[in-house]
């Protein structure tokens, strides 16, 4: 069983959640296309793979999950994934400097 340790920081501390699943759940399923939709309760996230190789017509794809949220735990999601994604973009910012090489290796020799 895969196990799931995250860490959450409130205004009176901090507290662990640890969470299991099963090996076929913590694989997870791959997307590249997702549709947010929102009423007045809740916020939907659609996330299906498709294929974006079809030049004509309707393209082709299958819904891999769909999640639904509260109002206040999207608010979250957006704050942790925006965290994520500036993290992210500044370590690849660094691989891009001049004095990295292909791979983000420094091509300084000692």
């Amino acid at each position: 069983m895969g196990e799931c340790d995250t860490t959450r920081v409130s205004d009176d501390g901090e507290r662990h959640f640890n969470i299991h699943t099963d090996p076929e759940t913590m694989a997870g399923h791959y997307a590249n296309f997702a549709n947010v939709s929102h009423s007045d309760y809740e916020f939907t996230i659609t996330f299906a793979r498709v294929d974006h190789e079809v030049e004509e017509g309707e393209v082709p794809g299958v819904v891999v999950s769909r999640v639904n949220l509260s109002p206040r735990f999207m608010r979250e999601l957006i704050d942790a994934m925006e965290d994520n994604f500036s993290k992210w973009q500044t370590r690849e910012g660094i691989r891009d400097l001049p004095e990295f090489g292909p791979g983000g290796e420094s091509s300084e020799t000692s």
